[in-house]
């Protein structure tokens, strides 16, 4: 499926996935791929191919399906005035077939989620990890999928904690992929598949949710012919404004001491010069038992989340816009109106590619009103 402009390419493979035949690609009608930073999220994909009678296409998805271990690696990358980027690396989950009628050929759908779905495959409640901090034991649940691709990035926490043996032993509890969010809840991270930079490979991120970076290409609205959005249209929710409170323990006298924990910090800046106002407190209990660097960590995510309170919706040609929109990094916007203008966070964003046509809608976030640069950039 390609343009002047355009090229997809679809890699398919039990384990390693190989780029699919030419007969493949020309029945592939449609693809739509959602890539997603929302925490606890999965980012998915579905492609649509168009059956000719007696056509191997089905039989070959559920062949490989059927092979051990049981997966169908699916990678789907666009090239773009020569620069390739994996849109996504992910498996099957479902494929399903509807029968044509009325001289319309058949349609074969298959649809999946990134990698994390093989993380979630087997449960593993019980597996010990004596005398390891948290960054060790993700590192040691990562290792397992080095021969799907995953490249392990992990962001130590501020504060290590190594437990004592003599006094506890952490357990495991469900799968390696509930078992990674688990922990990354509990310190204030997030989990995350990131594929590419090539096809087959995909980074595994372990960390803070990080909205700082080079910000994309502004997002121009109602510019004549500087636009280059379909659509774009604001709201902004004062009520979601949340102030969470964290409890500390003073080792020495027990003392428990609220303290409450500002929506910004070094990794989530203000990117708006007006923040909301928080209306609701959520005292967070469960972090006396943490130490105070790990507790405030915890704050600070549960701050974060819920202070995004102007948010954007709206959907883009991509030929147009000259570049695949990514999401967890910043873009710019501009055209919008003095309260709306600025940077904002990536959040979501689906591909809806067809012969042709690339099309993107996406959803940005943001913390704050009027933006925070006296220019935005281009």
């Amino acid at each position: 499926m390609s343009s002047s402009a355009l090229d997809v390419t679809l890699f398919i493979g039990p384990i390693v996935p190989i780029p699919a035949p030419r007969w493949v690609i020309e029945s592939l009608t449609d693809v739509t791929v959602t890539a997603t930073a929302a925490p606890d999220q999965d980012s998915g994909f579905e492609l649509n191919f168009s059956l000719e009678k007696n056509s191997l296409l089905p039989t070959i998805f559920l062949l490989v399906g059927g092979a051990m271990p049981p997966i169908v690696r699916v990678v789907v990358m666009v090239t773009m005035g020569g620069l390739p980027e994996v849109l996504i690396d992910g498996v099957m989950t479902q494929a399903q077939v509807q029968p044509g009628s009325e001289g319309k050929p058949s349609t074969f759908t298959v649809k999946g989620v990134d990698l994390s779905a093989v993380m979630g495959l087997f449960e593993l409640t019980g597996v010990p990890y004596p005398a390891m901090p948290v960054e060790a034991r993700v590192l040691l649940m990562l290792a397992k999928y080095a021969f799907l691709g995953v490249i392990p990035v992990v962001i130590p926490s501020i504060v290590p904690d190594i437990p004592n043996p003599l006094d506890r032993i952490p357990v495991q509890q469900g799968t390696d992929l509930a078992y990674l969010r688990r922990l990354a809840s509990r310190t204030g991270y997030i989990f995350a598949m990131i594929p590419g930079p090539v096809p087959g490979t995909s980074f595994a991120y372990w960390g803070p949710e990080a909205k700082i970076g080079v910000p994309q290409p502004a997002l121009n609205v109602d510019m004549d012919a500087l636009t280059n959005v379909e659509s774009l249209s604001f709201t902004y929710d004062s009520d979601q404004a949340t102030l969470p409170v964290v409890f500390i323990q003073n080792q020495e006298t027990r003392v428990v001491i609220p303290i409450p924990i500002p929506p910004v910090s070094p990794l989530n800046p203000p990117l708006g010069l007006i923040p909301p106002i928080p209306k609701k407190v959520r005292f967070i209990r469960d972090t006396a038992k943490l130490g105070p660097a790990q507790a405030v960590l915890l704050g600070l995510a549960k701050a974060s989340r819920t202070s995004d309170v102007v948010k954007a919706e709206g959907s883009l040609d991509v030929l147009r816009y000259g570049r695949v929109l990514k999401p967890r990094t910043l873009v710019g916007v501009r055209g919008a109106g003095l309260a709306f203008d600025g940077l904002y966070f990536v959040q979501r964003v689906q591909h809806s590619i067809k012969r042709g046509s690339f099309k993107q809608r996406f959803s940005l976030v943001r913390n704050g009103l009027v933006s925070t640069l006296p220019v935005v950039p281009v």
